[in-house]
């Protein structure tokens, strides 16, 4: 799978890109990234990519110039890939959403917000709307970076054993995952439950179920 961003702060993604399952995924040659910075388009010899809202108001808005040029760059590397933008408007960014994006294996083409938002006309570029949740946030670059963890660690071989994935948290979008221990059995009072320490897989699989709550 090919990843590109366009973002202002291209430099933001570097630590995650560079480390964890994600530099793994692209040691095995799994996922590619490519940064591109929306300042290269930009406009004039200041590298304009902002303007003044018609109609008043604070802040200012990207322009729809260098977003077009951006895309079509992005466009011409991988004529397939999908274009998503983080919005407030969009669908709501969901554990299937992250699975249909990597099951369907087209590249990614993320744009990344930044000041008071978008010319409009740049939602005409997307393919996907989605909103990581009901807050507001600086820029896109955050959530570029969770649609890139959550979709790249679905991708077959990144976590190696494929049964990882079949029970997690909100695996159908509404379940979450039972509570899990490891070593030491006590620790400073609290015991790891004794029918994890049984054996009895029977029971265990039983005591895991009645702890899966739904959301």
């Amino acid at each position: 799978m090919k990843i590109q961003i366009i973002s202002l702060f291209p430099d933001m993604f570097e630590g995650l890109i560079g480390t964890s399952m994600i530099k793994k995924a692209q040691d095995q040659q799994l996922v590619e990234f490519k940064l591109i910075n929306l300042r290269d388009f930009g406009i004039g010899k200041r590298r304009t990519v902002d303007g003044l809202l018609y109609g008043g108001g604070d802040g200012m808005l990207l322009r729809p110039e260098p977003m077009y040029a951006a895309v079509e760059f992005a466009k011409n590397a991988d004529k397939d890939a999908q274009v998503i933008l983080p919005t407030p408007r969009g669908e709501k960014y969901k554990q299937s959403t992250a699975k249909s994006l990597a099951a369907e294996g087209r590249g990614l083409i993320i744009i990344c917000p930044r000041y008071e938002g978008y010319d409009e006309r740049i939602t005409e570029l997307a393919d996907r709307q989605v909103c990581i949740g009901n807050y507001v946030l600086t820029g896109g670059e955050l959530p570029a970076m969770i649609v890139i963890d959550s979709v790249v660690r679905l991708i077959p071989g990144v976590l190696g054993g494929e049964n990882s994935l079949l029970m997690e948290s909100f695996n159908d979008d509404k379940l979450i995952e039972y509570p899990q221990y490891t070593r030491p059995e006590n620790f400073n009072g609290l015991s790891v439950p004794e029918v994890l320490l049984s054996g009895n897989h029977a029971e265990i699989e039983s005591w895991r179920k009645k702890h899966t709550k739904l959301q």
